[in-house]
């Protein structure tokens, strides 16, 4: 984890990634008489903003309308839109150029058809974060400005395009592309025999966990931060100085702790200040291998939105993440993906958020991002079951089992990573006082599954067999 400033990152994580087209004005057309039942309350209205057989880039402009009775959160709605991809070997890169929702606040993933067609065997999944909000009844998404490319930046043929229509350059209902609610079909048609399912999870997965593969699992079981079982397992507890954080702020190894839950063994990160740098201690631990990449993490975590001690009100970072060193500028093969609560808000927000957030690359001075985020603006006060899965086509993240965001292919790691807990505070402005007061963040357990996308079912089911085993620790993924 480094010192950022986090602020900037947020708005320029958008004009990173963002090419800004023309304006082109445009009246949203009525319902298409005929057009496929919304039997769910949606529908999808189309437009094209590149009309050629061919282009540098397809731009499926898109809305995505509530013809119900009652609001839609749009956290609940995916929408597919079908194409055939130029050969097997092609891969597709997506941005939003603009968006009513704003860019942030809509991810795009690609998929592969199960039963391939004629004009479609390929998909782009467009899903919403919940910053996205709802729909009211009668209400639409407005514009989202969406775009497609090959990732060679060669021209692409779009004519043979299950979802592509030449002639829609005005919005209109658009049974071609479909929209799921909650998991069922609310609209459209998917090409023939490809009923839409989630592609960032296993389709129908077995509740058992695979039974071989390289895995990484800890359950922190340790008497304190001199406990040599931790170098030995491979942790490093940290003391060296630097951000993120508070400058003048020490990492403090003693702060690290470890006591007994429920039968289990917890692992404490205690910050604590008296509001000035010097009375700032931070916690962090960190694996000393950059071994893991593709597969599965996760993670039990306690966040804490009160203090154990003192005054509250301290611009808070509680984090479970992975990351490897940025060799320079803008380099192409950094890598890091957080999950990071504020329980007071900091970074531009007044309170509680969750972020998880998927890096490409930045460069500090002068500050330049890539990156894209999923927030939600709440209380996460007690423990998560936190888990993040990286293939080859994208990096999903879930809270509690249930799907939180997913991140493009643009954001893959081309290097492995470590993986880390810290709690630090981002500045000394959230609270002014000198009294002393103190924060906890408590982790029961870490898992890394090497190239396997397990579901958060099958994580915990893995969890349950360690424990039922009297299996404390054990790490079998290869160094390098």
């Amino acid at each position: 984890m480094r010192k950022i400033d986090r602020s900037r990152i947020r708005s320029a994580a958008a004009a990173a990634v963002t090419v800004a087209l023309g304006c082109t004005a445009f009246a949203a057309l009525p319902s298409t008489a005929g057009a496929a039942a919304a039997a769910d309350g949606l529908v999808v209205q189309y437009r094209t903003s590149a009309s050629g057989a061919t282009a540098d880039q397809s731009e499926p402009w898109l809305k995505v309308r509530n013809t119900g009775s009652t609001s839609v959160p749009l956290s609940n709605v995916k929408v597919r839109y079908y194409f055939k991809a130029d050969s097997a070997s092609t891969a597709y890169r997506f941005a939003c150029s603009w968006a009513v929702k704003g860019c942030g606040n809509i991810t795009g993933t690609f998929g592969t058809l199960a039963n391939p067609t004629a004009d479609a065997d390929r998909y782009l999944e467009i899903a919403f974060t919940s910053g996205a909000g709802s729909l009211a009844p009668g209400a639409d998404t407005g514009d989202m400005q969406l775009r497609f490319h090959r990732a060679d930046w060669q021209s692409l043929r779009q004519s043979d395009d299950y979802s592509f229509g030449a002639a829609r350059t005005s919005y209109g209902d658009w049974p071609k592309i479909t929209a799921q609610l909650g998991g069922v079909t609310a609209w459209g048609e998917a090409p023939g025999g490809n009923g839409p399912t989630d592609p960032t999870d296993p389709t129908d997965p077995p509740t058992d966990p695979p039974a071989d593969g390289p895995r990484l699992f800890d359950d922190f079981n340790y008497s304190g931060h001199t406990d040599p079982g931790i170098a030995a397992h491979g942790w490093s507890v940290r003391s060296n100085s630097g951000g993120p954080g508070v400058p003048g702020a020490v990492w403090a190894p003693e702060n690290v702790t470890f006591s007994s839950q429920s039968g289990n063994s917890v692992m404490n990160l205690e910050t604590s200040t008296a509001g000035t740098g010097a009375s700032t201690e931070h916690t962090e631990i960190l694996t000393q291998a950059t071994k893991f990449r593709n597969g599965t993490y996760a993670a039990r975590v306690k966040f804490s939105d009160a203090p154990r001690s003192g005054p509250d009100g301290d611009h808070l970072v509680q984090t479970f993440f992975t990351i490897n060193d940025l060799k320079a500028p803008m380099a192409d093969d950094y890598a890091e993906y957080d999950f990071e609560y504020l329980p007071n808000g900091g970074w531009g927000e007044p309170a509680n958020i969750l972020y998880t957030t998927s890096w490409e690359t930045y460069r500090p001075d002068p500050w330049e991002a890539v990156n894209q985020h999923s927030e939600a603006r709440q209380s996460y006060a007690g423990w998560h079951d936190l888990v993040v899965t990286i293939d080859n086509s994208a990096i999903t993240y879930y809270v509690d089992g249930q799907h939180f965001g997913t991140h493009g292919a643009a954001y893959l790691p081309e290097r492995p990573m470590s993986i880390n807990f810290n709690q630090w505070l981002i500045d000394l402005a959230g609270q002014s006082s000198t009294t002393p007061r103190s924060y906890d963040q408590q982790v029961d357990y870490v898992l890394h599954v090497k190239d396997q996308v397990l579901s958060p079912a099958q994580v915990s089911a893995l969890v349950g067999q360690y424990r039922a085993a009297g299996t404390t620790f054990q790490d079998t993924v290869p160094a390098g």
